[in-house]
């Protein structure tokens, strides 16, 4: 029995294919806390959205704005017919319903101002915004024409205002829409529709102007966060929005025109043209509005990668790391026939595990880089303190260390790149193996058994 296993140990210890199934079994087995820190991060990421949540519905969540929009009531009749018990006859009863014609506007112009700020919650960070909204156009001269209802019927002094936006907890100010020469405030109604609706009192003297184009004008102040959106309802729609925010996406169902998108680190503007035919509605309805949320366009105010992003695609590459710096320490222990224990390939693996333990910590009170050095420093001495001991010179731990900060270097540059990022991390890897058979090309084989 001892003498298998003393040939077993030789075997272990001296056999070029038993070394490299420990390393590929150590690798494996190093996923185990490699995983716990990726779910580690995964729940941190879920705690700040939630917090980031939280602070939004307090502020105010995103706004989507639709109006304003002309309302008319207007009265039809229905015949019913019923048999009478008594006079063993059919009697016709006449009944009166009440209804209702929306018309949006010809013209419709927007102007948005939009401050953002940060708000912060322990050691988490929202980015939210005010914005100034200012609406002007005119509603077309009305014509009943195209619904045959005669003028009787219709409730000219009942005509209000509607106005629907997505976020009526972040208001700020008295809404007053100007009609004309008339005026009226405009206040919630109680629906079960995803847009809440504002309401103005009847306007009395409608009647007075609606026989010629009709100017409207009102202001808002809202508070809201991550995206600002407008429903083009108006016949010619026209918006512009300013904002501080250096790293805007515009979204939605039409893109700013050509030309009038200025983005800088001091802020953007962006305005948008969008007619009638541009999109697949009409500009009056009978008895219901339709949910035209699809139709919306705007901006997103976001954040384009936050640290939790930048920490979940970093770890991403961990396996990669873990494997190729125990495939360094493989080859140079081929070369310099030094033995090296798979303990000692243990504690090496754990180490670039802890890298990642550390990122996701210090990267929560500091900034990414600043965590990324930090934690990346850290490994990287260790490792070459712990390797000087295994080769007892400086060369080889130096070879390690500069091969080790040239991957981290890399991984930093891909996580910080977008649009180019898995195009650079391609040739990257495949300049890595390319060194690596470069490398090992002059090794003898033959002695793997």
């Amino acid at each position: 029995m001892e003498t298998q296993k003393g040939k077993f140990g030789n075997w272990l210890k001296n056999s070029i294919t038993a070394k490299m199934l420990v390393i590929g079994i150590l690798a494996l087995v190093l996923l185990i806390p490699l995983s716990f820190v990726k779910e580690i991060i995964y729940e941190r990421s879920i705690r700040q959205t939630q917090v980031i949540s939280e602070i939004n519905q307090k502020w105010g969540n995103e706004v989507l704005l639709s109006g304003p929009i002309l309302k008319i009531p207007y009265h039809y009749y229905t015949e019913k017919t019923e048999y009478d018990q008594k006079r063993k006859e059919d009697i016709t009863k006449r009944e009166v319903h009440l209804s209702y014609l929306y018309y949006f506007p010809d013209e419709l112009n927007i102007d948005a101002k939009v401050e953002t700020k940060p708000l912060e919650r322990s050691i988490y960070k929202s980015v939210v915004y005010h914005s100034q909204l200012q609406l002007k156009g005119y509603f077309p001269k009305i014509s009943m024409e195209e619904f045959e209802i005669p003028d009787e019927n219709i409730l000219w002094d009942k005509a209000t205002i509607l106005v629907k936006t997505s976020n009526l907890k972040g208001i700020k100010s008295e809404l007053e829409i100007q009609l004309g020469s008339l005026s009226s405030q405009l206040m919630p109604i109680y629906n079960q529709e995803s847009l809440k609706t504002l309401q103005s009192d009847p306007i009395s003297k409608f009647n007075e102007v609606k026989d010629a184009k009709i100017p409207f004008e009102f202001s808002m102040n809202i508070n809201g966060s991550e995206s600002l959106k407008f429903i083009p309802i108006g016949k010619t729609t026209n918006a512009k929005m300013t904002s501080n925010w250096a790293s805007p996406s515009f979204d939605g169902n039409f893109l700013p025109e050509d030309g009038s998108r200025n983005i800088s680190s001091d802020g953007f503007e962006a305005e948008w043209k969008i007619l009638q035919i541009n999109r697949q509605f009409e500009q009056s309805f009978r008895d219901n509005l339709p949910n035209l949320s699809q139709f919306a366009f705007g901006t997103n105010l976001i954040i384009t990668i936050d640290d939790y992003q930048k920490n979940e695609r970093t770890a991403k590459y961990g396996f990669m790391v873990i494997s190729l710096t125990l495939m360094v320490f493989f080859l140079i222990q081929i070369v310099s026939k030094i033995y090296i224990h798979p303990f000692q390939y243990l504690m090496i693996g754990l180490a670039l595990v802890m890298f990642y333990c550390l990122l996701i910590s210090i990267s929560e009170h500091a900034t990414y880089f600043k965590a990324y050095l930090i934690a990346g420093s850290s490994v990287l001495i260790l490792i070459t303190i712990y390797s000087k001991f295994i080769f007892k010179n400086i060369k080889f731990p130096l070879l390690i260390v500069f091969s080790l900060a040239a991957v981290y270097s890399f991984i930093y540059v891909i996580i910080q790149l977008e649009n180019y990022a898995l195009l650079i991390g391609s040739i990257g890897l495949f300049m890595i193996l390319a060194i690596i058979m470069f490398a090992s090309r002059k090794i003898d084989w033959s002695s793997a058994s």
